[in-house]
């Protein structure tokens, strides 16, 4: 299977690389609309500011092909800044159009609390989750962010509350996505991402 990671400049390409070598799958980094045309599935990782994101995927013309292949069935996973991509906007940048394939804007998590929202915390599932088979319910996940979609959207099946409850694990379709870090979450990261690999096989 061809398992390409869109690599967009995303710090966190090699650690996904990583996880996915220890399950015994080699990947490719893509950079060019071919790599995204010809891959069996797609992982969009993604860390930092949406708008380098954004400005990158437009810049390298890797927006349109990525949402060919979305709309071809290609199965998809996004990581972090990966599933905030996948919405309307966010207020992160505002003048900049996300993938649209969720509607809603990306909202900063509350300020009363620490920011960014960094470390290890638990779900709460909302509906059946092919992601998180075999995941015990009360595992924990790395997350790193100050940004997330308000909980209750379409698409959602699992949250998580950090001053506000947002939405941690989105599925539709051929498309999923998480906010946390599966390649930073050991075990139970380990076989979210071995869950998704059996599924685009």
């Amino acid at each position: 299977m061809k398992v390409a990671l869109v690599d967009y400049g995303a710090g966190n390409v090699a650690s996904v690389e990583r996880a996915l070598q220890r399950l015994g799958v080699e990947s490719q980094r893509a950079k060019t609309a071919e790599c995204l045309r010809s891959a069996h599935a797609l992982i969009l990782p993604g860390v930092g500011h949406f708008a380098a994101l954004i400005r990158a995927l437009d810049d390298q013309g890797l927006r349109a092909p990525l949402l060919e292949a979305l709309r071809r069935g290609t199965p998809f996973l996004g990581i972090c800044l990966g599933l905030q991509a996948l919405y309307d906007s966010s207020e992160e940048a505002p003048e900049l159009s996300g993938l649209q394939l969720f509607p809603g804007k990306i909202e900063a998590l509350p300020a009363n609390v620490k920011l960014p929202h960094m470390g290890w915390n638990q779900l709460s599932l909302t509906n059946r989750s092919r992601l998180l088979e075999g995941v015990a319910p009360d595992a924990h996940f790395y997350f790193a962010h100050s940004y997330a979609a308000a909980a209750g959207g379409g698409g959602a099946v699992a949250t998580c509350t950090h001053g506000s409850e947002f939405t941690a694990v989105l599925e539709r379709d051929n498309m999923n996505a998480v906010q946390f870090h599966p390649e930073k979450s050991g075990a139970a990261g380990a076989q979210l991402l071995q869950n998704f690999l059996r599924l685009a096989a």
